[in-house]
């Protein structure tokens, strides 16, 4: 049987990011593209005893310029961002949620590991105080799918609403699940991306046992050093990124601005690991090699990766690797970079993060540097735009997001040309 096309198609109408660089996008992006670091020491708890000593914190944000204070108390911080970032990128995008339209709009956020700050908390007011203490805003404060929930219920939208999970993968995936409610028709608009918040001693301490964050603590600026040599772990971050995403159709008659177009998603899975990725780096290969089948276009099309990029040995060689094995020879001549180098990993919110800067990138032609890549490894031989913002005419970008169980996922996104 023959296939028929019916894809709409899907077009980005607004979008924010709160991230350590700043707590909008205005700011996070003028920052990185200066190529600034958000990276600092921990102030959250103390970390005296800690291997790693050093994060990408959110600094100065205030919940109550988004969210009434009394509703504050009853969420984790994860949900207080990925709030603030829907209603910032809402704004941006001037979709008017109404009675009329409200059941085709949904929102689709995700994270990676959801509530462990608030776990944290009632967990020891739990063993000091007994089970009075415990309040009864605890579950719906920790769950996943309550930023999308929350979300959904300040704004009025109606549609699909639910939250992937897929660890490093989450923001990326939760983006291209939206795309592809409205390609299918399923919705004429989405609220989509990632949040997450999870700077806490039990996070820093697992992944200090996995031997998976880097320890240069007196240094943290200077800490996260995507494709250089002498890279020894990511660092932990936090904040959201969430793009509004409408049907090209609807978006053009309301008279809204676009700042790309959304026209590949691609999947896949290692079946290797549950950290350590492929070393032949076929997940990462089919990722994207399915996002740009998806799209429609040719590997020579793509003029730009947003890496994943995240600073540690082998997700770095490996991603180089998949690069050249998809492109070939183009690969030498692709422009690349990690903004992980300056803000750091934010797990399930780095995707949505990541998505925003890929749209500014296409947008604008400014492509963000990967700081701190003072000596290459020699095996990550590519042009990572190395310490300082480049310019160019970007027509094709893919944003790329592998994590851990071997979860991949690809967006490519589109210069709008009107």
């Amino acid at each position: 049987m023959e296939k028929i096309d019916c894809k709409r198609r899907v077009v980005v109408t607004g979008y924010s990011m709160i991230t350590a660089l700043g707590n909008d996008t205005d700011t996070s992006w003028g920052r990185m593209i200066k190529g600034e670091s958000g990276i600092g020491p921990i102030t959250r708890f103390d970390a005296q005893d800690y291997a790693t000593k050093i994060a990408g914190e959110v600094k100065g944000f205030d919940p109550e310029k988004f969210i009434e204070k009394k509703e504050v108390k009853k969420m984790d911080q994860f949900i207080h961002y990925a709030i603030a970032c829907s209603k910032m990128a809402l704004d941006m995008s001037g979709l008017d949620i109404t009675e009329a339209n409200a059941h085709m709009v949904g929102v689709w956020i995700g994270a990676g590991i959801g509530g462990l700050m608030t776990i944290e908390k009632y967990h020891s007011m739990l063993l000091e105080g007994g089970p009075k203490k415990i309040s009864p805003f605890f579950i719906p404060m920790l769950l996943i799918n309550l930023a999308p929930g929350q979300v959904s219920i300040m704004t009025g939208a109606k549609g699909p609403n639910a939250s992937t999970v897929s660890a490093c993968s989450t923001g990326t995936n939760s983006i291209g699940d939206a795309y592809k409610i409205i390609a299918r028709g399923d919705a004429d608009a989405m609220i989509a991306g990632g949040a997450e918040s999870t700077i806490s001693p039990l996070c820093i301490s697992g992944f200090n046992a996995m031997k998976a964050l880097s320890t240069r603590n007196d240094e943290p600026a200077k800490a996260s050093r995507p494709f250089d040599k002498n890279r020894d772990g990511f660092v932990v971050s936090e904040g959201s990124g969430i793009v509004i995403l409408e049907e090209m159709d609807s978006a053009i008659r309301r008279g809204a601005k676009i700042y790309a177009e959304i026209v590949g998603y691609g999947v896949s899975s290692d079946a290797y690991h549950l950290s350590t990725p492929d070393p032949e780096a076929k997940g990462a290969y089919y990722s994207m090699k399915n996002a740009i089948g998806d799209a429609g276009i040719k590997e020579d099309d793509i003029d730009y990766i947003n890496a994943h990029g995240t600073s540690t040995y082998y997700n770095d060689l490996n991603e180089t690797k998949a690069v050249k094995q998809l492109f070939g020879e183009k690969a030498k001549k692709l422009k690349i970079s990690s903004v992980k180098s300056m803000i750091g990993h934010a797990l399930g919110a780095a995707g949505g993060i990541e998505a925003v800067a890929t749209v500014l990138t296409v947008d604008t032609g400014i492509m963000p540097p990967t700081i701190n890549l003072e000596e290459p490894d020699p095996e990550c031989d590519l042009d990572y735009i190395p310490n300082v913002a480049q310019k160019a005419d970007i027509k094709y970008a893919l944003s790329n997001s592998f994590g851990f169980g071997g979860t991949n996922a690809t967006l490519v996104f589109k210069k709008w040309e009107g």
